[in-house]
Parts: structure tokens; sequence; C-alpha cells
């Protein structure tokens, strides 16, 4: 059961409701605190599509939720403006109950989060292969003035049909636009945050590059870089402890500890991820051995 529907009243059932004339709702993909994805058919064009619900909290105040509409508004034109095979496709969006509603492309397939939770890590060529298409993705962002913010293995989808798709833009920064975090709120997973984020300065892409630092380090390890049990404690080795190195990277062990740079300076960039990770997938990395404990 989500945030949302312990907060707020019952949850209505809203399996076969149609959506703006079109969109059949028909089994709940999955729920969030702030939102429910639902598989759905689009009967004007006969295709199954994802359609994600904004749900609000209960006693919500109008500030909160015109917050929340503009937030799920933006995560539509970030992605709708990003042409990339490795990003989810947006078809419409649907102003229902006075909320939008996101009419996606469905993607079949776990998570990488599930992917190493239930079937264990991957090896270093395969991570290679997702970081090559995060990077993809995150190129194609960067060239749009799209900062995602919130790159996590919970945030990639393995499909069947073998495409590596970069999920949620939800809390996406984008060049131009008043920023949603003015409070100073923090948002993103800590243990996959960049240390410049973590210390109040203003990302640039290379914060998005340290955590697909992040997330090639979980892909090998099974854990990410930093897990200290609590926000504060996490955000705080994010900023000054070193990472301890990853047993299990193998090849891929340069380029996890190089976009693992705090210094932003310092850290790999697109180019130099990119020609590390196809050399991974070419066979030509120098294959490293961790330091032992």
């Amino acid at each position: 059961m989500s945030e949302t529907e312990r907060a707020g009243t019952p949850r209505q059932d809203r399996t076969g409701r149609l959506l703006a004339g079109r969109y059949r709702l028909e089994a709940v993909l999955g729920r969030g605190g702030m939102g429910t994805v639902w598989r759905a058919e689009d009967e004007t064009l006969g295709r199954k599509v994802a359609v994600k619900e904004l749900r609000f909290p209960a006693n919500i105040d109008e500030e909160e939720k015109r917050r929340l509409i503009t937030r799920t508004l933006r995560e539509a034109k970030a992605i709708a403006r990003i042409r990339n095979t490795s990003a989810v496709t947006v078809y419409d969006v649907v102003d229902e109950d006075d909320r939008p509603w996101i009419v996606m492309e469905i993607v079949d397939g776990k998570s990488l989060a599930e992917v190493i939770r239930e079937d264990g890590t991957l090896n270093p060529r395969r991570a290679a292969e997702v970081g090559l298409a995060v990077l993809d993705v995150l190129r194609s962002a960067h060239r749009e003035g799209i900062l995602h913010r919130d790159v996590k293995p919970s945030n990639v989808l393995m499909a069947e049909d073998g495409r590596v798709v970069l999920t949620d833009f939800g809390i996406a920064q984008i060049e131009g636009d008043p920023s949603l975090t003015s409070t100073g709120m923090l948002v993103g997973a800590p243990s996959y945050i960049s240390p410049e984020r973590a210390r109040g300065h203003k990302p640039g892409p290379a914060a998005d590059l340290w955590s697909l630092g992040g997330l090639l380090y979980a892909a090998v390890e099974g854990v990410p870089p930093y897990d200290k049990g609590s926000a504060i404690a996490t955000l705080t080795a994010v900023m000054t402890e070193p990472v301890e190195d990853p047993r299990h990277a193998g090849p891929l062990r340069e380029v996890i500890l190089g976009l693992l740079e705090k210094d932003p300076a310092r850290r790999l960039d697109d180019a130099k991820a990119r020609a590390l990770l196809g050399a991974v997938l070419s066979g030509t990395a120098a294959e490293a051995e961790s330091t032992p404990a």
C-alpha cells in the first residue's frame, strides 16, 4: 500500500475507467508516494500504454498541489524533449480530476534494482552495456539543457526487448525553468547524489555522471557506493569519505572510480567515460585488481 493510500481516503478502484475517451485503465503496474502507474489500452490506436496518475496526499494545501502538478508536467516536457531509444516516449498528457495523467510508452521488464536484488549482480561487460545506454540518454538530455538528478538502479528499466531505458525525469531540472527546489530541499536518493549537490552547489552535467558511477558500482557490487543507514550520514560520507574500492568491477574499476571523483572538475566527462566503457565491451580495457583490505 502506498503512502498516498495510507494518508488519504480509501482508493477508488479505477480499473476499467476510460480517460479522455481513449485510454482504458487495465491494471496497476506500480505505486509510489505521489503517483500510480497503470497499464492501459489506447482504444484509438489499439496499443498498450503506461499511464502515470498523479496522486495527492490527504490534507494537501493548494500551493503544494500546484507544485506537484508543475513537477508532473515538467517530467512530461523533459522526456518529450529527449530523442533517444533509451528514453521512454511520451505520447500524451491528459487533464482529468484536476490533475495531469502522463501517457507513455510501456516498457515491459524489471528495473536494474530488481535485477540486482532477484538475479544478482551484473558482470562487468553487461554493466558496461547498461552504462553506455544510460550515458547516451544523459548526453541527449544534457544537450537539451536537462539534468536528470535521480540516476539510480530503480530508475533504469531492463526491457524484455533488450533495451536499457532511463525513466523518472520527475525531478529533472530544465535549463531556463525556475527550480522546483527553491525551498532548499535536496531531492534524489542520498546514495546517488553527487558531492557538489550534497553541498548545495549548483549542479551541472557532471552531477548526473557521478550518479552513473554510483549506478555502475551498485550493478557490479550489489550495494551503492555509500550507504550509512540515514540520509544525513550517507550525504556526509558522499562529501568527505573515499569510496570503498569495488572488488568485482574488474575492467570497470577505472571508469567507476573516475566517475565517482568528488571534484567535478576532475571527474570523467562524457567522452572519457564513453571511451572507457567501450574498451570494456571491446575487451581492450585493462583488468584492474582491487586494493586488498
